[in-house]
């Protein structure tokens, strides 16, 4: 039988979800042997530069999509939020796990909360997103960028000038840390998540119908719908890591409903627009382009300069 090479960068995280993708792959039936091929990335390299200076999420797979094209592994797991929208033609997501929560969280010092916090806080977080949703809630914050790995951050908020961080509560959950932690989960209404946040995407070559097959033993429609919407929306719009940016989806039924944001880094202007549909393509195109039209082609145009 086939021995799977599955690529995975070096991090905690990321080994961690590559290793329990690989376990709920062999208790779903596959027989297959395994093998984690580590893929140390640009991303994981450069670690004293926010990633929106720096080429942002492609950095994060590019290396490991090399590997994917060229043989060197079967298929790899990505933090959905790290993949482009475009991928190289020959490679696809051929699977979505269910998702897990999709909120990001607050993580305070001295039992603060996001309302008891002190005029002045200082936040950190290496998301523009982030960043701009915290400034238009409480334009007194301050917002300093923070790099590492989730251990790294929750280190820094001891040892340095953080009075709080914001980290995905996915992570947190991936690495079985929620009860390690005290952590405030916001509402997505008031911080719309990254796009795919919560979502594992497993990507392979398209031509390799043995893995796909393996693969959509984990796979979950629900997760997919609601992806596509918010990756729809993220491509329509040209959107990355260099901009203010969120895309939430949720599926009812048949229905999808999408919220899409388009912010200023300062916060100072939010556009967010709320929609459902059945269609989650075209859904996720609707709510673009009501975005773009309502003012945020030009937030996008002044953040880009």
């Amino acid at each position: 039988m086939r021995k799977i090479i599955v690529g995975s960068r070096r991090s905690q995280l990321a080994m961690t979800q590559t290793k329990w993708v690989i376990e709920q792959l062999k208790k779903a039936g596959a027989k297959n042997e395994f093998e984690i091929k580590e893929i140390v990335t640009k991303g994981d390299q450069i670690v004293d530069v926010q990633l929106s200076k720096v080429g942002g999420k492609g950095l994060f797979v590019k290396e490991i999509q090399q590997q994917m094209l060229e043989g060197g592994i079967d298929f790899a797991v990505h933090s959905m939020k790290d993949v482009p929208a475009e991928l190289p033609e020959e490679l696809y997501i051929s699977c979505m796990p269910k998702r897990v929560d999709a909120r990001d969280v607050l993580i305070c010092e001295n039992g603060y909360t996001f309302e008891t916090l002190p005029q002045g806080a200082v936040i950190g977080t290496s998301s523009l997103r982030r960043g701009a949703q915290m400034l238009a809630a409480r334009p007194d914050f301050e917002i300093q960028w923070i790099r590492g790995n989730i251990d790294t951050r929750l280190k820094k908020l001891e040892t340095e000038n953080f009075n709080a961080i914001l980290l995905a509560k996915a992570g947190l959950e991936r690495m079985g840390w929620t009860d390690r932690v005290d952590f405030e989960a916001l509402d997505a209404d008031m911080m719309v998540p990254a796009v795919g946040q919560g979502v594992l995407a497993i990507e392979s070559r398209k031509d390799d119908a043995e893995v796909t097959a393996i693969l959509q033993l984990l796979h979950d429609d629900v997760t997919a719908k609601a992806a596509t919407a918010e990756r729809t929306f993220l491509k329509a719009i040209e959107g990355s890591c260099h901009v203010p940016v969120g895309g939430y989806a949720t599926v009812d039924g048949y229905d999808v409903t999408l919220t899409g944001l388009i912010a200023s880094v300062d916060g100072k202007e939010v556009l967010r627009v709320t929609k459902t549909s059945t269609d989650e393509i075209a859904l996720g195109q609707d709510v673009a382009d009501d975005l773009l039209g309502r003012g945020g082609r030009e937030i996008l145009a002044s953040v880009n300069v």
